[in-house]
């Protein structure tokens, strides 16, 4: 199979050196970890719907295109962004299920999509999925739908991305800091600290791989 000169310029880019990334979602506890991570080597350009540097919407095509214009060219985006729907599968409507799908599932598509053109060769997307994508709970079907879409978006958008351009997923399980909230819904799920999920990311950024989801339990 032969490589192009792009191709070969892409894969020839060494990740470990510094890189300029963006992080959406940077003020919540995941976020916050990855920042501080990543922040040890990269530039981290932080953006969020009502914090950090720079503002955007994911469930805004516009916002999302305006920032990325902003800011590009790129070498990392990241998302530890969205939000979803829990409540009893019994009395949900389809409007709050697709608050779901609107926010942390085409949030981060609508993201990954614009990123792809304002990343430099051999750059990377990294989205944010959840355990409730194999594990499911009462009251998180939404979570479980939005989660496993995203994985299998990412699975497939990673054989068509050009330029040597990775996608992967990270599927953490539920977040050590985040138990007094969410703990009596994750019963007997052993948790993961947030400063040991954000080691996921790195491997996304500065490794090698595409279309995976890194699972964190």
């Amino acid at each position: 199979m032969s490589t192009t000169k792009s191709q070969t310029a892409a894969l020839a880019v060494d990740k470990t050196q510094p890189q300029r990334v963006l992080l959406v979602g940077a003020s919540g506890v995941l976020g916050q970890a990855v920042q501080r991570h990543l922040g040890e080597r990269h530039e981290i350009l932080t953006a969020g719907r009502e914090s950090g540097q720079y503002r955007v919407d994911l469930r805004s095509e516009a916002s999302v295109e305006a920032l990325l214009r902003e800011l590009g060219p790129l070498d990392a985006v990241i998302s530890t962004a969205g939000g979803l729907h829990f409540g009893p599968l019994t009395r949900m409507t389809a409007a709050q299920f697709d608050s779901g799908l609107q926010d942390k599932l085409l949030g981060q598509v609508r993201l990954a999509l614009a990123a792809q053109h304002v990343l430099r060769d051999g750059g990377s997307i990294t989205l944010t999925a959840g355990i409730l994508s194999r594990e499911p709970i009462p009251m998180g079907s939404n979570a479980s739908a939005v989660n496993a879409a995203l994985e299998a978006f990412a699975l497939a958008a990673a054989i068509e991305l050009p330029r040597g351009l990775r996608i992967n997923v990270v599927s953490p399980t539920v977040l050590t800091e985040s138990l007094p909230k969410y703990g009596a819904f994750m019963a007997g799920m052993e948790s993961a600290p947030a400063a040991r999920v954000a080691l996921a990311y790195q491997r996304s950024v500065e490794g090698g791989l595409t279309g995976r989801t890194f699972s964190v339990v």
